[in-house]
């Protein structure tokens, strides 16, 4: 399966990348890093980028890693489409007082505007 997971530095966005990245050292996917500009953090692209590295290195996973520019749901949704994966891994969603899911502005993008199948790792 040819997975495109996209990363801006969050708390959910690495733990999105931990879990794609078991899920490839399992599976043999092809798995392809998309670092974004997360407007919700301070993060910056060389950072995620080194700490994405290291995670994959620890587990022994090979993966493309790829910097997005412009709007991060778009750009994230275009590429997945123009390139043919199958999957779009993205990492977020709190669950508020009442029990519903609260997204983040890219992630809510992805969902509603994605024609690949999209996995939100919580």
């Amino acid at each position: 399966m040819k997975l495109l997971l996209g990363i801006g530095g969050s708390d959910d966005s690495m733990r999105a990348l931990e879990r794609a990245v078991d899920r490839a050292a399992e599976t043999g996917d092809d798995l392809t890093v998309a670092i974004l500009r997360n407007p919700a953090t301070d993060t910056e692209p060389a950072d995620i980028e080194r700490r994405a590295q290291a995670i994959l290195d620890d587990a022994g996973v090979e993966a493309a890693i790829r910097h997005l520019e412009g709007d991060p749901g778009s750009e994230l949704v275009e590429l997945a489409e123009r390139e043919g994966f199958d999957r779009i891994i993205l990492g977020g969603g709190e669950t508020s007082p009442m029990g519903k899911i609260k997204l983040g502005s890219i992630s809510e993008f992805v969902l509603l505007n994605s024609h690949v199948s999209v996995t939100l790792v919580r």
